[in-house]
């Protein structure tokens, strides 16, 4: 396997790449570089966590002006989920690039702040097809000197009915430009879209179900209804963890689980479509730095998360389809790390077992199962309810305001602040707000030291949340 050096990739990309500790590429990664640093058109196909988004972010930052305020790249994604991981990546690589403006533009939020950012000046635009053609339509997203655009996940886009609005963003766009499609499936339509807006592009397919999860530790445990809950715990317990992934197929369930894993005493939240932007904004932080141990979802939460070091994800209902059982489970073990998924399965669940069988190519290995009317539902769950081991700080200041994760870090460890860099976890800097963590056990000082002092010489809110 080719080393990143290797890629024609710049210096300062490659220093990223290594502070980040990325060692190699991954295979679509490797596949797909080369082409698209050459300004090829390309389809890549492959699955969730297999590296495609550093696959073209790479070549995007690589080809930027960052000189020249202008809209240069726009990627297009299903969700703002992804759309956030997506911007996240994109800053993340391009921490050398001194002034990098990457903005999100996605339905649920404000339009007004996302026309000022655009006139302010963007080089990449990452955004939700409904919003793009929004202000495509309006005239708000200048796309003259836009040389690259990426559809990003185009099957589940298509799958949700964006068809006719990516073809309106595509047909709106200039051209020569370079157009690459990343997908999971290769049906007709996207072989339809590329012969209509690529030219002469490069197929990628790297078949990942086969490399992919091995690195995932899998079972299932045989539970039938009313011992769900029970089962649910007895995993929990028997399988040390500090986060862990619960899938649920409804709404309702994933609000009658959380109510009573609370009442338990469990640290536990919930993350589904009905969320408003900033409560799944929080929630997601949250379960990121360490300050929720159990997040219970829907398939809103399959695709476009990414969790670093998710140790467990626990099928409480099977999917319909054992391709979002893949999704599912591609949570967990991620960049080469070993992963643990376990299903609860029941006496009706043979079909949907069978054909994940036939998706990854071998059968899902069943647990002995305890007796469970010899174990108190209580006991259970005290050997569950563990508390996290950190808290959440929600500081009204973000990006925009120039606040920096360093400029946190200094409020909290300086003399006003006291906390030394041990007690102090994940930072995340959104648009207009930020969230750390900290011990839990230090929170509320931290929190009032926040509030009494400065950062960056101004005065911002700290809430423990």
């Amino acid at each position: 396997m080719p080393d990143f050096a290797s890629l024609s990739l710049s210096q300062s990309l490659l220093s990223v790449v290594a502070e980040l500790g990325y060692e190699r590429p991954t295979p679509i990664q490797v596949a797909s570089l080369p082409p698209l640093l050459a300004g090829r058109d390309l389809v890549g196909q492959s699955k969730t966590g297999s590296g495609k988004t550093a696959a073209f972010a790479l070549p995007i930052l690589q080809s930027l002006d960052v000189e020249t305020r202008i809209l240069q790249a726009l990627v297009v994604c299903p969700t703002r989920e992804l759309c956030a991981q997506v911007a996240r990546e994109l800053r993340k690589l391009g921490r050398k690039h001194a002034g990098l403006a990457v903005v999100e533009i996605a339905g649920g939020q404000p339009i007004k702040p996302q026309v000022s950012a655009l006139e302010r000046g963007v080089h990449v635009v990452v955004g939700t097809p409904g919003r793009l053609l929004d202000h495509v339509q309006r005239g708000s997203m200048d796309t003259r000197a836009l040389t690259t655009v990426v559809l990003d996940e185009a099957d589940r886009m298509l799958d949700m009915g964006f068809q006719a609005d990516m073809e309106a963003i595509l047909a709106s766009l200039p051209r020569p430009r370079q157009t690459v499609f990343f997908s999971a499936t290769f049906p007709t339509s996207i072989e339809a879209l590329s012969r209509q807006y690529q030219r002469d592009a490069v197929h990628v397919t790297i078949d990942e179900v086969h490399d992919e999860l091995p690195e995932i530790w899998q079972a299932q445990l045989a539970v039938e209804r009313d011992d769900k809950l029970p089962g649910l715990l007895w995993l929990l317990a028997q399988h040390a963890h500090a986060s862990a992934l619960i899938f649920c197929n409804f709404k309702a369930t994933v609000a009658e689980l959380q109510t009573r894993m609370r009442s338990m005493g469990l640290s536990v939240d919930s993350f589904h479509g009905d969320l408003e932007q900033y409560q799944r904004d929080q929630v997601l932080a949250k379960f990121r730095n360490g300050s929720i141990r159990n997040l219970i979802a829907t398939d809103v939460a399959g695709r476009g998360i990414d969790v670093e070091d998710l140790e467990l994800v626990v099928n409480y209902e099977l999917p319909a389809q054992a391709e979002i059982y893949v999704h599912r489970i591609g949570r967990t073990g991620r960049a080469g790390k070993q992963g643990r998924a376990v299903s609860l399965v029941s006496s009706r669940d043979g079909a949907r077992l069978k054909a994940i069988a036939a998706l990854t190519g071998a059968p899902v290995p069943a647990l002995d199962a305890p007796q469970w009317s010899s174990l108190e539902l209580g006991q259970l769950a005290k050997a569950v309810a563990r508390e996290a081991s950190m808290a959440t700080i929600l500081i009204s200041g973000g990006r925009k305001d120039k606040v920096r994760p360093g400029d946190i870090l200094g409020a909290l460890t300086g003399e006003a602040g006291g906390l030394r860099g041990t007690d102090i976890g994940k930072i995340e800097i959104h648009d207009r707000l930020s969230y750390v963590a900290v011990s839990r056990a230090l929170g509320a000082k931290a929190t009032q030291s926040l509030n009494l002092g400065r950062i960056k010489g101004k005065r911002f809110k700290a809430t423990l949340v």
